[in-house]
């Protein structure tokens, strides 16, 4: 079926009219901020402590804007008869936003998630010469990096977040004061009159039938003292008395009174 004559010219016409009868929307810029997509590339943000200088970002980057220096620094051994280490501090991270045409290599060929994209874009400068932003520009423009979207239930945690939270507790371990030396605990404490000697000496084991009472013991003294004559046994008490027709002791026997 032939197009009618004139339908084209009709429905460009309807839309005309439609736009014509709505409310026109301006927004005020600059007091009022634009609703900018969440992807949205406006400028590089540095997160320093991730970055270990291995210069991907640099060498890939197909309008050389990036520039970077750094030195090598010693590492003592963590573990006695360890060798030293050293290691890369980054001295300098610059952008120079006039060249940069924002293509987004240098942060796809990060291994190490140093650098991201952030929405922020107004950096408009006067002077060509002041479109190169340092690291420390760059390291505020990090904290306007929207989060990332919610993982999935049981997802692993990014690997950004958990070296930049190992980063933290080292730094507050460095920063902490040293810590005090617990005290020795204390010893369980004894019963009131129970001397050291008393509680380590042996107890002496009990009589076993047959065998003699020891006799009562004096303060200070081990050995057992003789029986005083209060506390003589009967057999000893009968054996003292004389019997019946045996002279006392003392006293003369019959027959040897006139021999003296």
């Amino acid at each position: 079926m032939a197009p009618i004559p004139g339908s084209g010219l009709a429905k460009g016409l309807a839309v005309t009219l439609r736009t014509m009868t709505k409310k026109s929307v301006t927004a005020q810029y600059p007091d009022v901020q634009p609703d900018l997509p969440p992807r949205s590339r406006g400028v590089i943000g540095l997160f320093e402590e991730n970055c270990t200088v291995c210069m991907l970002c640099a060498r890939e980057c197909p309008d050389w804007c990036i520039y970077i220096d750094s030195h090598k620094e010693t590492v003592p051994a963590a573990a006695p008869g360890g060798r030293e280490r050293s290691r890369n501090v980054l001295d300098r991270f610059a952008i120079d936003f006039s060249l940069c045409m924002y293509c987004g290599i240098c942060i796809e060929v990060c291994p190490f998630d140093a650098l991201f994209w952030s929405p922020e874009f107004e950096y408009a400068e006067t002077d060509i010469r002041d479109l190169t932003h340092e690291r420390d520009k760059l390291r505020e423009w990090m904290w306007t990096v929207p989060a990332p979207p919610a993982l999935d239930p049981g997802a692993e945690e990014p690997k950004e977040l958990a070296a930049a939270r190992k980063t933290a507790d080292k730094l507050a371990a460095q920063q902490a004061p040293p810590a005090t030396e617990p005290r020795a605990a204390e010893q369980p404490t004894r019963p009131q009159g129970d001397s050291k000697q008393q509680t380590d000496q042996p107890k002496p084991d009990r009589p076993r039938p047959g065998d003699s009472e020891p006799g009562p013991l004096t303060p200070g003294d081990g050995t057992p003292d003789k029986p005083t004559p209060d506390q003589a046994t009967p057999d000893q008490a009968t054996s003292d008395q004389p019997t019946p027709g045996q002279p006392k002791p003392g006293q003369p026997k019959p027959g040897q009174e006139g021999s003296e």
